[in-house]
């Protein structure tokens, strides 16, 4: 079967996915309504003007491309297209369900929680860039994982590896062009960490499903074929 979670992956990545939740409700909560950074916000860098100069500019530029809609576009293009070449219709499937549910979830907590920067109108919170990229980074190590057969432990590495990488190539862009908070960042990342492994599970349990009665039905008819 074509499962999206290996079973020895998936009571962790349920775990992993529920603290996510945690964290993003929490800080989503500290920072409701507000409009500058926060005591880590200023511990880890001010985040509301740009702190990084070429050529390390063009290289914040370039990653944060990735997360604007044509960008954004032609990296989900090449995953669907990639899952379908690898005869990986599932993986398909949560890279344009997981990713979608990833950033719309991401845009419907920024009107809930209502943090902005640079002025009124301009919300923050969570970070749909990072939101975005590490879901699509989750997407492809559960892939991979699968793919490749990897254990509980190489399993593990890779699949809070890449996000992890992912996630804090797109952060790190985000705060340093200014666009983000360091707590947007963490927002975003930790939506796509929730969001995913439950995207994930919710295929699976479906496409299983449809598997079971496509082979019932086969069953049926090769009954009828036999009397």
């Amino acid at each position: 079967m074509d499962r999206l979670l290996p079973p020895s992956l998936r009571a962790w990545l349920g775990l992993i996915a529920a603290l996510a939740a945690l964290v993003v409700v929490g800080v989503g909560g500290l920072y409701a309504d507000q409009g500058e950074p926060g005591r880590v916000d200023r511990w880890i860098i001010e985040p509301t003007a740009d702190s990084v100069r070429p050529p390390w500019r063009y290289v914040a530029l370039t990653i944060d491309f990735l997360g604007e809609p044509a960008g954004a576009a032609m990296l989900v293009v090449a995953a669907v297209t990639g899952c379908l070449l690898l005869r990986r219709p599932r993986a398909a499937v949560l890279v344009v369900v997981g990713v979608g549910v990833t950033v719309g979830t991401a845009r419907l907590l920024k009107h809930l929680v209502g943090r902005t920067i640079h002025g009124p109108g301009n919300l923050s919170y969570p970070s749909g860039h990072t939101a975005f990229l590490t879901a699509l980074a989750l997407v492809a190590a559960l892939l991979a994982t699968g793919r490749l057969g990897l254990g509980r432990t190489a399993g593990t590495s890779l699949v809070m590896g890449a996000p992890l990488v992912a996630g804090g190539a797109m952060g790190w862009a985000q705060v340093a062009l200014g666009a983000h908070y360091p707590t947007d960042v963490l927002g975003g990342w930790c939506t796509a960490l929730a969001v995913i492994p439950a995207t994930a599970w919710l295929v699976d349990r479906i496409a299983d499903r449809q598997a079971d009665r496509q082979a019932d039905r086969l069953a049926d008819a090769g009954r009828q074929a036999r009397r």
